[in-house]
């Protein structure tokens, strides 16, 4: 392998922030045990992120797809990509191993990148400051729209006018507005019931 091969781009080496076996927390799949693969780099920059120590890919050990996938398989099988913003890299080579390995792969990602790899549920959650791609509404299985304040009820709206028909559409609050935008968004979904309630319920249960 040449040092070529080790640029992040290439998606056989990747700069990864965290991996961790815990329960997923928020949208559809919530409170499924699965394994979380943080990737680093990101440049949506939501000022509210929690995790903008995930922003910067040059602070963050690049390692190998085939020790990322083996060390992701011995724990679980269903596997979750995020970040950061996962798409910033070529997802193929990582997400080939874990689909030999027997696993389900779910993203969490913005939509502002294009689509890589073999993936079988994609959360779009897409962010005023860079949006998604048109192709990726298509595709997606969820849209998870953070709010934070009152504006975001009509950009949810607009996002949730392009996706697919049965991509199922979530509200959730931002973890520092929760007491503010919850019980907003309940009133929201009663009066708009398409809409259902995301809770970061992993952050209730202080776990990863």
């Amino acid at each position: 392998m040449t040092e070529r091969d080790k640029e992040p781009e290439l998606g056989f080496f990747l700069p990864v922030m965290e991996h961790f076996y815990t329960l997923q927390g928020e949208g559809k799949h919530t409170g499924t045990a699965a394994y979380f693969i943080r990737i680093g780099g990101c440049d949506v920059g939501c000022h509210w992120c929690d995790v903008k120590e995930s922003w910067n890919p040059a602070i963050h050990p690049v390692s190998p797809v085939e020790e990322i996938a083996k060390i992701a398989a011995s724990h679980a099988k269903t596997i979750v990509l995020t970040g950061g913003e996962p798409l910033m890299w070529n997802l193929e080579p990582l997400t080939k191993l874990l689909k030999e390995a027997g696993c389900t792969i779910h993203i969490e990602t913005s939509g502002a990148y294009p689509l890589t790899g073999y993936i079988d549920w994609i959360c779009l959650s897409p962010k005023k400051t860079s949006l998604p791609l048109e192709t990726i509404y298509s595709q997606a299985h969820e849209l998870k729209v953070i709010i934070y304040n009152q504006h975001d009820f009509i950009f949810a709206e607009e996002q949730a006018s392009k996706v697919n028909r049965n991509a199922i559409l979530y509200l959730q609050p931002e973890w520092s507005n929760r007491e503010k935008m919850t019980p907003k968004i309940i009133e929201y979904i009663m009066k708009n019931p398409k809409w259902r309630i995301s809770l970061q319920t992993h952050k209730y249960l202080n776990i990863p």
